[in-house]
């Protein structure tokens, strides 16, 4: 997959020097109905030209033990991506970036007239604080946060929400959320929908997404 680049597909119909685009990071081990729930309601709610789906190569808050190889997870994330407007990257090897901090740096380089939104579940907002640079990443791209069961208290009542309640943006105004200068953020109240990658490899249903190839 390196070398390749799967960003091309993403920009067709805007160009690539405007739009609004959601980014769904995550290491896909593998992908699911929950990335896919998330990302069609960031398309709707958030009035979004597209979501691309951020395969990692390697998380670096997470074990590599039990992740399945890049190539499995990418595939995996094909094949659930079944509509045309979410689309799955290999942004992060072409850009050899392995922390979000540096992905948004080069993307805001990259495409300085695109409108970027981080998307993230309520999990991950509580996690925030231990991610590398994270102030640097809330202060340079809005952020969408999308509740998930058992997290969302803790997520609201946390140190992010905390530290930028003041920015936070009322739910009737999400959808020009994409337009506002950052420290910007929202919190939706969606379907929860309970499945985990986490769920899916205890179960055993990882290795059918997977093609596989889950190790």
């Amino acid at each position: 997959m390196s070398g390749s680049n799967h960003l091309a597909p993403a920009l067709h119909g805007l160009g690539r020097t405007h739009g609004r685009i959601g980014l769904l990071g995550g290491s896909f081990n593998p992908a699911h109905d929950g990335h896919f729930h998330i990302s069609k309601e960031a398309l709707k709610r958030l009035n979004l030209d597209a979501v691309w789906w951020l395969v990692s190569p390697q998380n670096p808050l997470k074990s590599s033990d039990g992740m399945a190889p890049f190539e499995a997870r990418f595939r995996s994330a094909q094949k659930m991506a079944q509509h045309p407007r979410i689309h799955p990257s290999d942004l992060e090897v072409v850009l050899k970036t392995r922390y979000t901090a540096d992905t948004i740096a080069k993307l805001r380089m990259r495409f300085p007239s695109v409108h970027f939104v981080w998307l993230m579940g309520a999990d991950n907002m509580i996690q925030l604080p231990r991610w590398d640079r994270w102030e640097y990443i809330v202060e340079s791209i809005p952020i969408a946060v999308f509740g998930r069961p058992t997290y969302s208290l803790k997520a609201m009542t946390g140190k992010v929400a905390y530290r930028y309640d003041r920015r936070r943006v009322p739910i009737e105004a999400s959808k020009q959320l994409a337009d506002l200068s950052p420290p910007a953020w929202v919190f939706l109240t969606i379907r929860l929908n309970p499945v985990s990658a986490t769920e899916l490899r205890v179960n055993g249903q990882a290795e059918k997404l997977l093609g596989g190839s889950e190790q």
